[in-house]
């Protein structure tokens, strides 16, 4: 029989070590312990990540020290699945400790298992610490899907002593009640269930502050629920989106004095068609320009040291991004996404045309609805102008910060 350290053998062999990893996620918290260090071990050295190789080389299951290091550095590394079986096992060996609990905790995060992580803490009861670990109950009960008990046990908790996390209280309690805004004006706009396991526009807003544009009208059924997962981009799709910018803006009561052109040629070609689409002139991107739209195609193609400038928004400046990836979502959060996506294919990428040439023709494409494979449910624009309108008090008030995790809304992603 072919055993787990086999397979990994064998695809590390034919020089997949991508699929050797993946072969291991199955199986990852049924195998013993021996055997997932094993072939733990075996994917380190063929990675050269020689701190996972020695710690897998020392894990036993009756040494908690052991298993710790080993949990610590698939964490570390990037395979967090490989992570969790030892954790947990030492953490039943050593009940009462709170860096097991923390490094279980962080694991089940990386792999987005927050429903997982909230139970994990919740089970301690009154025994459990405020800070951090009642602070990360709130961050995982939130993320599970959970307002009501995020709200209940967030607003009781009291500010840290410890000043440095004092950032992150703050960003936690504008979470809970943004949230718990959006809540009300999905219910203000009709949305059938307000929060729910499928209202991606809803937690988006929640989580990070910004405006969902548009939802992908193809692949409900297959557990899209909203996102993209490939996206061959077109410019009607981008016209689609700057027409939602626009209807935000009018029921938000705002209005921009400027475009801000980034330097990246396809964000130069979208801020284009944006201003034309506004009506607004065009000026270069200037960190502290006020009252400006700051145009993005997709944040993650601009350069990073210009993307940190973005972290802090000058006033009245609003964050544009057409195309935003929710596997691997920017440093910083957009103002307004017009879509969520894990790949895009730039709809202009080999067309050699003048970037205004490129931009008129977006501007000009037809941005009525894409009725899509006929079994997701409508976007209607009025209830996007409703939500719009019920959240207008916290939009552009939320700090720009990264979100890693897509929530409770789930979807397919390629592996």
């Amino acid at each position: 029989m072919t055993t787990a350290i086999d397979e990994v053998r064998r695809l590390l062999a034919a020089g997949d070590l991508p699929a050797a990893v993946r072969s291991l996620r199955p199986q990852a918290e049924t195998l013993p312990i021996e055997e997932l260090a094993r072939a733990a071990h075996a994917l380190a050295e063929a990675a050269g990540f020689e701190n996972l190789a020695g710690a897998a080389a020392k894990a036993r299951a009756d040494d908690p020290q052991a298993l710790y290091d080993l949990g610590y550095a698939c964490v570390e590394r990037g395979v967090a699945f490989l992570a969790v079986a030892p954790l947990r096992e030492a953490l039943r060996l050593l009940p009462d400790s709170r860096p097991l609990l923390a490094e279980l905790t962080s694991a089940l995060e990386d792999e987005h298992r927050h429903a997982e992580a909230a139970a994990l803490l919740a089970a301690r009861g009154e025994e459990l610490p405020a800070w951090p670990e009642t602070y990360l109950l709130v961050h995982h009960t939130l993320l599970a899907g959970d307002l009501d008990s995020a709200e209940r046990i967030g607003l009781a908790l009291a500010a840290p002593e410890d000043p440095r996390w004092s950032g992150a209280h703050e960003r936690q309690r504008g979470r809970v009640l943004r949230s718990a805004q959006s809540r009300r004006a999905q219910r203000a706009a009709g949305h059938p269930d307000p929060l729910g396991a499928q209202d991606l526009r809803g937690w988006h807003y929640g989580l990070t502050g910004g405006l969902l544009g548009t939802l992908s009208p193809y692949g409900w059924g297959a557990g899209m629920t909203g996102r993209y997962a490939y996206l061959g981009d077109s410019a009607g799709q981008c016209r689609r989106g700057l027409a939602r910018f626009a209807l935000a803006l009018e029921a938000a009561g705002r209005r921009p004095g400027t475009v801000s052109l980034l330097p990246g040629r396809s964000d130069r070609i979208l801020g284009l068609a944006a201003a034309q689409v506004l009506g607004l002139p065009v000026v270069p991107y200037e960190p502290t320009r006020t009252d400006t739209v700051v145009v993005a195609h997709d944040l993650g193609g601009v350069e990073q040291d210009l993307v940190r400038t973005l972290h802090a928004r000058a006033d009245g400046q609003i964050l544009y991004e057409h195309a935003t990836c929710w596997t691997d979502p920017p440093a910083v959060s957009a103002d307004f996404s017009a879509l969520l996506c894990q790949f895009v294919a730039v709809a202009w990428e080999d067309d050699e045309r003048a970037e205004e040439e490129i931009a008129r023709g977006i501007a000009a494409a037809d941005h009525g609805p894409d009725e899509g494979d006929g079994e997701s449910p409508a976007d209607p624009d009025a209830a996007f102008r409703a939500f719009a309108a019920g959240v207008r008090t916290g939009w552009l008030a939320a700090p720009r910060d990264r979100v890693p995790s897509p929530g409770p809304v789930l979807s397919s992603r390629f592996a």
